[in-house]
């Protein structure tokens, strides 16, 4: 389906009314007068018609519109009116005069369809104006809403930010009060993945591949952090090459896989992150285990959750479908995503 921008599909109706206009009246006196008549005498209507719908178009409506008083409207526009209406009838009796519809032309009868038929038009080209008003003032409502949507996703990607800024700053200060050895590369890592958030998680789509070596990396930090032999695994089916995603949408889940089911302490503890991308959606999986009571009792959804729910909607309106289970031994979360 052809869409066109909303500022040719006013000139569209109008061209589209008057070509149907004149076509159907040229078919329809085209039997009874020679084609000179019917075009001179057609173009002639045309320009009366037009005339006086376009000054009510541009100059009268508007008027109305901004004064809304009506009184005025119909003062100002009764001898444009009045004069088209005579000049109508004056030219189809120079133009159409034949022996056979003299009497026509000159009775009453002509005069008042002349009037009404004026009427007509110029109603009809007013409709168009509400129409016209009506496309250009959808088109700024949308205008609005995609700024306000571009808005709201900026401060939700300011709140994310911080956030994980936050947290590896606390990862990086246990790392050098302990006086570990990993110091240098945590601060490396961490010197890469700001890189990425700063050049490119503000725009509004990355590779999928650069997305998923973000998330490695942060892996790298925890397992850093963590110190220990905990099974925690990234697995990529299919290829990510020429896929593109929201930057930092997979980033909550993953966190909260660490926060909710790691710790230091547990022997048990493990974190698995699959991307499937054997068709042709993203399918993200991450799944955790559940840390001993009472820990457990804090709820996997963060504060983070909010966010990415409102991104993914703001993103991937009716594209996405996000499952959480919480099972008696794991927590699961499963998002895909149509790219």
């Amino acid at each position: 389906m052809i869409s066109f921008p909303p500022r040719y599909r006013s000139a569209l109706l109008h061209l589209s009314f008057w070509g149907v206009y004149f076509s159907f009246y040229f078919y329809q006196f085209g039997q009874d007068y020679t084609r000179r008549q019917v075009a001179l005498g057609l173009l002639a209507t045309v320009a009366f018609n037009a005339g006086l719908a376009y000054f009510n178009y541009f100059r009268l409506l508007p008027r109305l519109l901004r004064t809304r008083r009506l009184g005025e409207y119909l003062v100002l526009f009764a001898g444009p009116y009045a004069a088209v209406v005579a000049l109508r009838v004056v030219a189809d009796r120079y133009l159409l005069l034949t022996d056979m519809n003299r009497r026509f032309l000159y009775s009453a009868a002509h005069t008042w369809s002349v009037v009404v038929g004026v009427l007509f038009i110029v109603a009809f080209v007013s409709l168009l104006y509400f129409v016209t008003e009506w496309f250009a003032l959808e088109a700024r409502a949308k205008a609005l809403e995609n700024e306000k949507l571009t808005a709201e996703l900026r401060y939700l990607k300011a709140q994310l930010n911080p956030h994980f800024l936050f947290n590896t700053l606390n990862n990086l200060y246990y790392l050098a009060y302990s006086r570990s050895e990993r110091t240098p590369e945590v601060v490396a890592t961490l010197a890469q993945m700001m890189r990425y958030m700063l050049d490119e998680a503000n725009r509004p789509a990355v590779e999928l591949n650069r997305e998923i070596e973000y998330l490695t990396s942060y892996i790298q930090l925890e397992k850093l952090r963590l110190n220990s032999p905990i099974p925690i695994t990234l697995t990529v089916a299919g290829q990510p090459a020429g896929r593109v995603v929201t930057p930092l949408i997979f980033m909550a889940f993953l966190e909260n896989a660490f926060k909710h089911g790691v710790s230091t302490t547990s022997t048990q503890a493990w974190v698995r992150v699959h991307f499937d991308l054997t068709g042709s959606d993203c399918c993200y999986t991450v799944t955790n285990s559940k840390l001993p009571m009472p820990t457990a009792r804090v709820s996997p959804a963060g504060t983070g959750l909010p966010n990415v729910r409102r991104r993914l909607a703001l993103s991937y309106p009716g594209r996405h479908e996000l499952q959480i289970e919480d099972r008696p031994h794991e927590y699961r979360i499963h998002l895909r995503l149509t790219l």
